[in-house]
């Protein structure tokens, strides 16, 4: 059993998984690893470019390359690479990380010094050491209200729901944290299980951490590690939920079903109906302040109905969307 094992899951991003390797590497030098990098169907030339690098670095034995036959998503193509390998902890990295000096053995130590937390973050980064907000809090009826209204009142009066917590500087215990960069023990992957391939991609960090948290498990952030997030390398909603486009549909299915595992069928309803208060607000506002930029998605008002009568259905593989 390897203490350490790395999983990069690659989606057409071979240049970015390079980079995010090469800034891994030295990192490892003390440290007993493994790095498995997990190509999901990218039907491009990732796996080779890959492979070619880590035949140039001699790194053979250190990195390996998975091609799983399917794009199962962000959840499937990690439990690909955590099976792929025994370990005291497994760390899931995105392939638009950078990973900072020290990072990994900070973690480490505090997992160490924390038997009691089952999952650890790094504070994560622009390239410039701006912080980014990454630990939160659960996802809720409520915080679909207060994302939808996109006001300043309501946002300080239901400050308690508010999903994003702001950046601190010391270690602190979160409901949820990023998957762009985690540790998880072994044996939080034993007592809960994978993590959940309903998911295509989004909230399925929140899920796994809600199970983890039920079976006793806290989640960590430790912002003496510091790890560059890119953002959107992997996917294209944050700039797409920027400029006001419409979301994939893997974004819709994933919440459906997060807010029916989470609340069941009641809450899945309450989020969509408070959801549309909210806009109702922002819409109001921007009658008396026209200057304000619209805060709805391109065909919101529909999507969030997205898997609501089946919220468990599997999802739709991105090349079979409706982009009607």
């Amino acid at each position: 059993m390897t203490v350490l094992a790395i999983v990069i899951v690659n989606y057409k991003t071979p240049a970015m998984v390079i980079d995010c390797l090469e800034t891994c590497m030295p990192e490892l030098v003390d440290i007993d690893s493994k790095i498995i990098v997990v190509d999901n169907c990218s039907k491009d030339n990732s796996c080779e470019e890959i492979r070619r690098w880590i035949d140039s670095e001699q790194v053979q034995g250190q990195v390996e390359v998975v091609a799983s036959p399917v794009n199962g998503g962000f959840s499937a193509g990690n439990n690909v690479g955590i099976k792929a390998v025994r370990a005291k902890y497994y760390l899931l990295l995105n392939s638009d990380t950078l990973v900072r000096k020290n990072a990994f053995k900070t973690l480490l130590s505090v997992a160490e010094q924390n038997p009691q937390a089952g999952l650890f973050s790094p504070r994560l980064e622009w390239p410039d050491a701006t912080p980014q907000e990454s630990c939160f809090r659960f996802h809720s009826p409520v915080s679909e209200l207060i994302n939808a209204a996109c006001t300043g009142i309501v946002s300080r009066l239901l400050r308690n729901f508010v999903v994003a917590h702001p950046v601190r500087m010391e270690p602190d215990y979160y409901h949820w944290t990023s998957f762009a960069c985690v540790l998880i023990r072994a044996e939080v992957l034993e007592s809960i299980g994978l993590m959940d391939e309903g998911y295509f991609m989004y909230f399925e960090d929140s899920e796994f951490c809600y199970r983890a948290a039920a079976a006793g498990w806290k989640v960590m952030n430790v912002p003496d590690a510091h790890v560059v997030h890119l953002r959107g390398g992997s996917s294209p909603v944050k700039s797409q939920a920027r400029l006001r486009k419409r979301l994939p549909r893997y974004f819709y299915e994933s919440r459906a079903r997060f807010f029916y595992q989470l609340y069941g069928k009641s809450g899945l309803l309450a989020a969509n109906v408070l959801w549309i208060f909210g806009t109702l607000i922002s819409q109001s506002r921007r009658i008396i302040l026209p200057h304000k930029p619209r805060s709805v998605i391109e065909k919101q008002w529909r999507d969030i109905w997205v898997n609501f009568n089946k919220p468990l259905k599997p999802y739709i593989h991105p090349d079979d969307y409706d982009k009607t």
